[in-house]
């Protein structure tokens, strides 16, 4: 029997699709974030509130592997493409909803000097611009949003997508998006379409955009759901989960980030609306306003600290209810690729039929409060 090293199979992997396309330049890489989570106040099998202590991936970045490359094309001209697919850690399986490459899968063209236009599955130009000035990029899920119900995690991707990107200019830059329904008789059935701007001059940078994804147009496909006809992948969880059959969902949103020294300082602003029409199961239209901040320190050069406030607000013709949560973390690297961490996030919520859950883990409760802290160790490679 033959017994090959795994460590072997990516550099023979690299090496064979190198000589495949002559010059090209083909990086493979990855991200595995596991953790020990325990959560205090989620519904067991029974209804009853409980606690939860199991293995959790995915708080400071998502598991995944992929593929990258460019082929200089000369005159400043390169084709380019990304696959990657994302994975949970603790059972091996494949997440978004199944897909080999359901992170990111595009090809396009970037010049030195017109930019960036790309085609394929990819990120809308908000998680691009603005979600580099939140917490969520540098602490992850447990200092976003409740649900995600504004996208600040980037719970969403975007199918059968042109996206153009500028160069950037004394600090300033932008990206615009589009995404084809492909329906026979109604190309606008299911399409999204997204811009978003940003700047940044010294310790100062600033990002706002807005984001549109639209629902497929038939209560059949829809089954009072967001459908799969859609071009975005919607975001829902406990929260906003009553309104996946909403006609649209509509979201601005605008960050600000400061940095000096050891200090990063940031706030965001984003309102978040599901739109109704005669096909879904919801006939007014929800708001969600969220306002959130954050300061991280950098106590060591190997240790990093965070602390975060966010507040969501959701009103509509029916009930409205508040949630305020408080994520606090602690990252220390072990090296360049490997660190270990401690994040955790306490929430309040209230309102009429308001209970808590942390941020983008879902994890019901009927309680108005709810605490999750994971143990976790992230290594990059």
């Amino acid at each position: 029997m033959i017994n090959i090293r795994l460590s072997v199979i990516p550099f023979a992997l690299v090496c064979a699709i190198n000589t495949a396309y002559g010059q090209s330049s083909v990086a493979l890489y990855g991200v595995i974030d596991d953790s020990l989570q325990f959560v205090h106040n989620t519904t067991d099998n029974k209804g009853s509130d409980a606690n939860f202590i199991g293995m959790a991936g995915g708080n400071l970045q998502g598991p995944r592997w992929g593929l990258k490359g460019a082929e200089d094309l000369g005159g400043g001209l390169r084709a380019i493409f990304q696959l990657e697919s994302g994975f949970n850690p603790n059972t091996g399986r494949l997440n978004q909803g199944g897909r080999q490459f359901g992170r990111q899968a595009f090809v396009g063209l970037a010049s030195d000097h017109w930019g960036t236009v790309t085609v394929g599955r990819q990120y809308d130009p908000v998680v691009d611009q603005v979600q580099q000035f939140t917490a969520d990029n540098y602490w992850g899920s447990t200092f976003s949003t409740p649900s995600d119900v504004d996208n600040n995690d980037n719970s969403s991707r975007t199918n059968n997508a042109v996206k153009y990107t500028s160069q950037t200019y004394a600090g300033f830059q932008v990206e615009a998006m589009y995404a084809f329904g492909g329906v026979a008789g109604s190309t606008g059935s299911g399409q999204t379409w997204s811009g978003a701007a940003s700047y940044s001059n010294g310790p100062f940078s600033l990002a706002a955009g807005y984001l549109r994804m639209d629902n497929a147009g038939s209560a059949a496909s829809r089954n009072g759901s967001w459908s799969a006809g859609a071009t975005s992948d919607g975001t829902f969880n406990s929260i906003n989960l009553p309104y996946q059959s909403a006609m649209s969902i509509r979201i601005v949103s605008i960050a600000g980030q400061y940095v000096s020294g050891p200090f990063t300082a940031g706030l965001r602003y984003s309102n978040a609306q599901y739109k109704p029409d005669a096909f879904s199961t919801f006939s007014f239209t929800e708001h969600y306003d969220v306002g959130a901040g954050f300061v991280s320190y950098q106590l060591t050069a190997a240790t990093l600290l965070g602390l975060g406030y966010t507040f969501t607000h959701a009103s509509g013709n029916g009930p409205s209810a508040s949630y305020n949560q408080v994520s606090l973390g602690a990252d220390y690297s072990v090296s360049k690729r490997t660190d270990v961490y401690v994040v955790g996030a306490y929430q309040r919520a209230s309102g009429t039929g308001a209970t808590a859950t942390v941020a983008d883990y879902d994890y019901p409760s009927g309680s108005r409060s709810q605490e999750i802290a994971s143990l976790g160790i992230r290594h990059r490679f």
